[in-house]
């Protein structure tokens, strides 16, 4: 331990980067405390994927046994076309064959992320909303994509609207399940779909359109509209749409990463730094990631401006680069006529003659290492 040992530290939001990074500071010796609004840390959401950069983290914080236990390994994505038919598959540990990608439901995570976090002292306190910085010698903002807090440091911000709108929802699987991430791409719309531990299948839609619904994953949605929009889908997804109960459904937002991510005690975390689109699966991921280069910050650095502004030198650059890389999917996912035609062609071409150059393309985001970054 160094510096953050028997420091304070409040933590607003018990989301997945908001009770790593309590974790992350508790392990470090601080006393944190964690305020969350909700009245309790239910089952909800559905399923989310971690990659091999997250994970890393997540097995330093001493919890690499409950999330093996907790959730699906999964080796590759697949990419479709709408009909069904095979574009790619993207083999992720071809050359890291030591890399952990998982697949796991986010109350799954949550539930063990708060145990350990009990575990090492932090204090949970629920159903306390906060729309002000609590007076504390360090505040963590990890309240999410509607952050209040980021607001104290850098005004009010109005994010614009992408033209997509997408739907999610979870369905009992029937008979075996590949665990790997299957994506079917068509003109205007996409779907991504993969298993879950338990028994569940996670399904995320997104179409565009001209309408528009409020941010944010929790309003409730007509799984009859989910079917009609994908009717020209093929392979196995007409069998899972049939099987939606319940969907819910919200706009897609694009936010711009805080231009400021802290002052002297305030310090941004997660989607209150830096909220990204849902097409490279690394939200939860950087949020993660965030927690241990903030607490390893603090920790080797009496000075806690000093801290923070290192925090944000070595994390901003990162995040951008990944908040861009996943509007850029969002565009080729989407891909109409013949530019569609010659795209898939070319994705097929690739897989044929150079199988390990796709998934190259994506070694500075799944090979980056945060236990290694900056101090320790």
């Amino acid at each position: 331990m160094g510096f953050l040992s028997d420091r304070s530290a409040t933590v607003v939001g018990a989301g997945i980067g908001g009770l790593t990074a309590a974790l992350a500071l508790a392990r470090r010796g601080a006393r944190v405390t964690v305020i969350e609004k909700a009245p309790a840390l239910t089952e909800v959401g559905a399923g989310i994927q971690l990659s091999a950069n997250a994970v890393r983290v997540l097995d330093a914080l001493g919890l690499a046994a409950a999330l093996d236990a907790a959730s699906l390994r999964t080796e590759a994505v697949q990419l479709n076309d709408h009909r069904g038919r095979r574009v790619l598959r993207m083999d992720l540990v071809a050359h890291r064959p030591q890399a952990r990608f998982l697949l796991i439901h986010r109350a799954r995570l949550i539930t063990l992320l708060a145990q350990a976090a009990a575990d090492a002292g932090v204090i949970l306190r629920l159903g306390q909303d906060v729309d002000t910085v609590p007076d504390a010698p360090l505040v963590v903002a990890a309240d999410g994509l509607k952050s209040r807090l980021r607001a104290e440091l850098n005004g009010r911000e109005v994010p614009f609207f992408t033209g997509q709108t997408a739907w999610r929802a979870l369905i009992p699987i029937t008979g075996t399940a590949i665990p790997e991430a299957q994506v079917f791409m068509g003109p205007g719309r996409h779907l991504v779909s993969y298993p879950l531990a338990g028994g569940l299948r996670n399904i995320v839609a997104v179409e565009e359109r001209r309408d528009w619904q409020e941010e944010g994953w929790s309003h409730p949605g007509d799984p009859a509209d989910l079917r009609t929009s994908f009717a020209a889908f093929g392979g196995p997804v007409p069998e899972w749409l049939a099987a939606v109960r319940q969907v819910h459904l919200w706009g897609l937002f694009r936010h711009d990463v805080a231009s400021r991510w802290h002052d002297d005690r305030l310090v941004l975390l997660g989607d209150a730094a830096h909220p990204t689109l849902p097409f490279l699966a690394q939200g939860a991921g950087m949020a993660i990631e965030d927690a241990w280069v903030l607490a390893a910050c603090l920790d080797a650095d009496a000075d806690q401006g000093a801290a923070l502004r290192r925090y944000q030198s070595l994390r901003q650059p990162r995040t951008r680069r990944i908040v861009d890389a996943a509007s850029a999917n969002a565009r080729n996912y989407h891909l109409q006529g013949g530019r569609r035609l010659l795209g898939h062609a070319a994705l097929r071409v690739v897989g044929r003659v150079a199988p390990g150059f796709m998934p190259g393309r994506f070694d500075w985001l799944y090979d980056h290492d945060p236990v290694a970054e900056g101090p320790r």
